[in-house]
Formats: C-alpha cells, sequence, structure tokens
C-alpha cells in the first residue's frame, strides 16, 4: 500500500517568510519543525505555523505540488493560504 502525500506550507509568527514541503507524516514532520529538531530553512527562519496543507493521495502526486506551489509567486501562495486558512491560525492542533 502507498503513502499518502501531503504537500504543506510552514511560516513564522511575522508571515515574512514561506516554506513549502513534501511528506508522508504531516504531524509528525511539522512537529519536528516546530521542536526544531533538524537543521534546516525552517530552523534557520523560525518557520514553526502550519498555515496550509493539501492531501495529495500519494507522495509523487505531493512533490509535484510542491513543485508546482515552489513556482508561484509569494501572491498566489499567499492567495492559497487565504482560501484555505483565511485567519492564518497555526493548523497544526487541527492535524
Amino acid at each position: 500500500m502507498e503513502k499518502t502525500g501531503y504537500v504543506y506550507i510552514m511560516t513564522n509568527a511575522n508571515k515574512s517568510v514561506f516554506y513549502t514541503g513534501v511528506t508522508s507524516d504531516l504531524k509528525g514532520r511539522v512537529f519536528q519543525h516546530k521542536q526544531k529538531i533538524v537543521e534546516c530553512f525552517t530552523k534557520l527562519y523560525n518557520c514553526t505555523e502550519l498555515v496550509y496543507y493539501e492531501d495529495c493521495g500519494t507522495i509523487y502526486n505531493a512533490i509535484g505540488r510542491e513543485k508546482q506551489i515552489k513556482g508561484k509567486t509569494r501572491i498566489k501562495k499567499t492567495q492559497m493560504i487565504i482560501a484555505m486558512n483565511p485567519e492564518w491560525k497555526d493548523l497544526y492542533d487541527e492535524l
């Protein structure tokens, strides 16, 4: 059985930086970002808030969707976030 794939966007408290990622374990991966367990972009820029995610069905679809999102402008990414999460809440507790 193939794992489900997710694409997600993390941001910092000021909403000034976006990080787009892909994972098969959304809750676990966001936990790693929040706890700053992994030395990566999100730790460096303090991206600890999950503001957007999509269930893409498969990890392969999620990787493709991640590439699409990364190619979008900041304005387009902001529009996606607002459409799903108009209050810019941290969605981690809803997972």
